[in-house]
């Protein structure tokens, strides 16, 4: 169904979109949460890498869309 959107280019809900975002953000601070046992400096940039998604995806929810 995604790759029809894509294909067809219709239009993509913008919310649908910003729940992607914060929904890959929650992963990769899960994972740099987990890599933070074994090397602490290189789990500590990949957490703040997925928080920065998550927070940027909020902040894309709030935005007001152009239609």
């Amino acid at each position: 169904m995604f790759l029809n959107r894509l294909l067809l280019r219709e239009q993509i809900n913008p919310s649908v979109t910003s729940w992607s975002v914060i929904g890959l953000g929650a992963l990769v601070a899960i994972l740099g949460y987990s890599l933070s046992d074994y090397d602490e400096r290189l789990g500590a940039g990949v957490t703040g890498f997925g928080v920065a998604h998550i927070l940027l995806g909020a902040l894309d929810l709030f935005r007001p869309s152009p239609h």
